[in-house]
């Protein structure tokens, strides 16, 4: 869609699953029916789909040297979201009484529409007209770039690694005694430390390359799961949910930017579907499995998994330097 029609129709398009599943949801919390709960959720996986895509429209609008604060300036309004969200909720959860959460979904649809507006106002980049004749390279010659591979391979990495040990803290703290309170303060913290970094992780980009913080990035997710690993008092576990979140961040912002170096115009669209397609889906494998994995085996091990698959996106994005450096002295 976005390449035939434009950033601007799939923005809206996104914006209208959002006001459908809003909707919807609410009607299905007032007539109880759960089946057309899950249908409206359809729409909001869309809508999220979207939504996703939002820090590289951004990237677009810029010029290229601008491109990663592009994209953590982006990021970094997951601040404001982690804020105003729950407040949202809280403020509105009650007011469609007896049936709770109904003004809730009716404010979600709202803030859909806001989005909307907002976006109206958003110039993008121009992009030429390309015929639908012109379909870029074939899928398979795009998968195999080396620099993409490496790139989708840390994003898979930094995200599914982080929801794996995030999703399981909270339950592993409560099996360890410690209260929900704490557990609930511990995934505060973690989300503030996931988005704050955004404010100057563009600069940091911009300074030392994205291979450099998606490297910086690895490190601190394995210095969480080495605290994880560590020890079950509730400072390990706040320390491994905030080095946690820091390092997503990084993690996840670099191997953004190193995929905004891996297409054409032509390509870009379908380049970035299938990044991120594969990214969220195995983000989705790791929110399965944690829970599972942590009831059988325990806090330690769960943390333990972590390690291998990022020295395995290390060693990726170290060969992918090593290549760079050894090009350019042959040239």
């Amino acid at each position: 869609m976005t390449r035939r029609y434009g950033r601007r129709v799939t923005f809206l398009f996104g914006n209208l699953c959002g006001v459908t599943v809003g909707l919807l949801a609410a009607l299905a919390l007032v007539i109880q029916s759960f089946t057309l709960f899950c249908f409206a959720m359809l729409f909001g996986g869309a809508y999220a789909a979207v939504v996703l895509t939002f820090r590289f429209a951004a990237a677009e609008c810029v010029r290229p040297p601008d491109r990663a604060r592009a994209l953590s300036t982006v990021m970094a309004g997951g601040v404001f979201a982690g804020v105003l969200g729950p407040q949202l909720v809280t403020a509105t959860m009650n007011l469609g009484a007896p049936h709770t959460y109904v003004v809730t979904y009716l404010a979600s649809a709202g803030v859909a529409v806001l989005s909307a507006l907002v976006l109206q106002g958003v110039k993008f980049e121009h992009q030429p007209q390309i015929s639908r004749r012109t379909v870029g390279r074939p899928i398979a010659e795009i998968l195999w770039q080396p620099r993409f591979m490496v790139a989708m391979l840390c994003g898979v990495v930094s995200y599914m690694m982080m929801n794996f040990m995030m999703t399981s803290a909270p339950l592993a703290m409560e099996l360890c005694g410690m209260s929900r309170v704490h557990a609930n303060y511990g995934i505060e913290m973690h989300v503030v430390a996931m988005y704050a970094p955004s404010f100057f992780t563009g600069r940091l980009i911009s300074r030392f390359g994205a291979p450099n913080v998606t490297l910086a990035g690895l490190a601190l997710t394995a210095l969480a799961a080495i605290t994880g690993m560590s020890g079950m008092t509730l400072n390990h576990f706040w320390r491994a949910l905030v080095l946690l979140g820091v390092g997503w961040n990084f993690g996840f912002l670099g191997a953004s930017a190193l995929v905004l170096t891996c297409h054409t115009p032509e390509d870009r669209p379908r380049v970035q579907s299938i990044n991120d397609f594969v990214v969220f889906g195995a983000m989705v494998i790791g929110s399965f499995v944690s829970g599972g994995l942590l009831t059988a085996f325990g806090w330690t091990l769960v943390s333990g998994l972590i390690l291998p698959p990022i020295v395995l996106a290390t060693m990726g994005i170290l060969w992918l330097q090593w290549s760079r450096h050894s090009l350019a002295r042959q040239t």
